[in-house]
């Protein structure tokens, strides 16, 4: 598992280090969850969320250097090995938090590897991923402790956005383990989208594995987590039917505008799409799709809108600059925006000079922004001549099948129970490894003192051959010992029945050979982040 390299150790002793007169109620409390039903448009699944109110840290005085730290370490990790690591996620969708605040909080996907290796860094986060979207900014992670290390991500998701963390709580929802899987997993199939069963966001969540790869901190929990949802997804929409007339972002915007222009004909209406990615080409097949046969595209380069010219041989395709995006503007009827831009094209100043839009749209001009963040200010809204629509607006577009859509989301439920399943099983495998790992090193630590004792006996003078001859029996006699306790210690995780063989095992092991694997694991990973930066 990957250690980030930016811990304090300083930070690490005055979270773990109690003194000689604290007590096990100095350690962080954990708040209790409470269960409710999600009853919505999407599913029926029980959920368990916490709310993240901070709670005071514990204010006990770090002792002068890490030696101390260490010594005391195992009576203050007791508490931590009854709760144990828990995938944690902690997001703002479109069915929690507004478009302003959601865009306040995106993180572009070039700052996802630097966003995990901050969040990493913080003192309860062994694991990290990022998944910001349109719709979504969701942060999942592997937490030493439930409550400190959601704290701890509130506190940085309010550094980073400038938004305080009172304002994120209203907003924001959480789930541990089980639910959350379970939630990542129905995101990945289309379950939890605005447009429920659109494809898009599955590619949004092979692009976290894709960035994620070779990323500090995208451990093998979360990027396992992530990589199951990505099957996950797959077979939603091989074996159910839940993708069929399934609706994107993008079809959706389109069908938004048509329903708000006055009936008009498509002849005389103008379009201008801006930006030629994922979305803008969708905007444009979706309008082609409408009966449109022309329209321009303002892009940062050519290159983009040629292959879409070149895929849709008998539309007229007029590509422009972004540096003719006003003038485009100010020719056009209507406008799409799905840029990447971090601050708005279309401002007040902008838009209110502009010509009027033609008869045909009653003289109004309507600005269609999927982009997050949004790519046309608020105040743009002010000016009477314009209309302005953002993704929040797409839900009057869904909401006309959302009973036919409900059913389909029901039979990708069982699929979604099943591979969750195997998932947690997965994940209760890996309990293992931990003591596969202390078990060799203590079979090994016996072997070689034996070894050592062995040679010391038969003097200083044996030849080489004598020497690697004994070594090699030795290590053949504890790899044929290993042999037996090692198979019945792996397990894919797949069948329920060998993993609770296996992690019975385990713990017989433990006990057998008093390998106290829980505590020293945990203790390892402190005294690697805690050396680390005594380099």
């Amino acid at each position: 598992m990957a250690l980030p390299s930016t811990f304090s150790a300083a930070k690490f002793e005055a979270l773990f280090l109690k003194s000689s007169s604290s007590s096990s109620s100095q350690f962080p409390s954990r708040t209790l969850p409470t269960a409710f039903l999600v009853h919505n448009r999407r599913t029926f699944v029980r959920r368990r969320v916490v709310r993240c109110d901070a709670q005071p840290s514990d204010a006990s005085v770090p002792p002068n250097n890490a030696t101390s730290f260490l010594n005391n370490l195992y009576s203050t990790l007791t508490g931590y090995k009854k709760e144990g690591s828990s995938i944690v996620v902690i997001g703002l969708s479109v069915h929690t938090a507004p478009v302003e605040m959601r865009e306040k909080i995106a993180i572009p996907e070039a700052e996802w590897p630097r966003a995990i290796a901050e969040l990493c860094s913080l003192n309860h986060i062994e694991e990290a991923a990022v998944l910001s979207t349109c719709n979504r900014m969701e942060i999942y992670v592997l937490a030493v402790s439930q409550h400190p290390g959601v704290k701890e991500v509130m506190e940085w998701m309010s550094k980073t956005s400038s938004v305080p963390v009172s304002e994120l709580s209203q907003h924001r929802f959480l789930l541990y383990n089980n639910d959350a899987t379970d939630h990542l997993f129905e995101v990945s199939a289309g379950l939890d989208s605005l447009v429920l069963g659109e494809g898009q966001i599955l590619a949004q969540v092979k692009q976290v594995v894709k960035v994620g790869q070779g990323v500090n901190g995208f451990g093998r929990n979360i990027s396992g987590l992530f990589k199951h949802a990505i099957t996950v997804g797959k077979r939603v929409r091989t074996e159910t039917n839940i993708a069929s007339g399934a609706v994107s972002v993008s079809s959706a915007a389109v069908e938004l505008a048509f329903m708000k222009l006055p009936e008009a004909s498509l002849d005389n209406v103008m379009m201008l799409v801006i930006g030629a990615g994922k979305m803008g080409k969708l905007v444009i097949k979706h309008l082609v799709a409408k009966g449109c046969k022309k329209m321009v595209v303002v892009n940062r380069t050519e290159e983009r809108v040629a292959a879409i010219r070149e895929e849709l041989k008998d539309i007229e395709i007029i590509y422009k600059p972004l540096s003719e995006m006003l003038t485009c503007a100010g020719e056009a009827d209507v406008v799409f925006t799905s840029t990447a831009s971090e601050t708005p094209l279309f401002l007040k100043g902008h838009v209110k000079d502009l010509p009027p839009a033609s008869q045909y749209v009653g003289g109004h001009r309507f600005f269609v922004d999927i982009s997050i963040p949004r790519n046309v200010g608020s105040c743009v809204s002010d000016l009477e001549c314009v209309r302005v629509y953002n993704v929040d607006d797409l839900k009057e577009v869904v909401a006309a099948n959302k009973e036919d859509r409900l059913r389909k989301a029901m039979e990708a439920q069982t699929i979604i129970a099943e591979e969750s399943k195997q998932f947690k099983a997965w994940r209760d495998s890996l309990e293992t490894v931990p003591t596969i790992k202390n078990l060799r090193s203590f079979v090994e630590r016996i072997r070689l003192a034996e070894l050592e004792r062995c040679l010391a006996k038969m003097g200083d003078d044996i030849p080489k051959k004598i020497r690697r001859a004994v070594d090699d029996l030795s290590r053949g006699i504890v790899t044929k010992l290993l042999h037996g306790p090692m198979q019945h210690l792996r397990c894919d995780g797949n069948d329920t029945r060998t993993l609770s063989e296996t992690l019975e095992n385990m713990h017989a092991l433990n006990r057998i050979f008093n390998l106290e694997t829980e505590i020293s694991v945990l203790e390892q990973k402190i005294r690697a982040k805690v050396e680390q930066n005594q380099k």
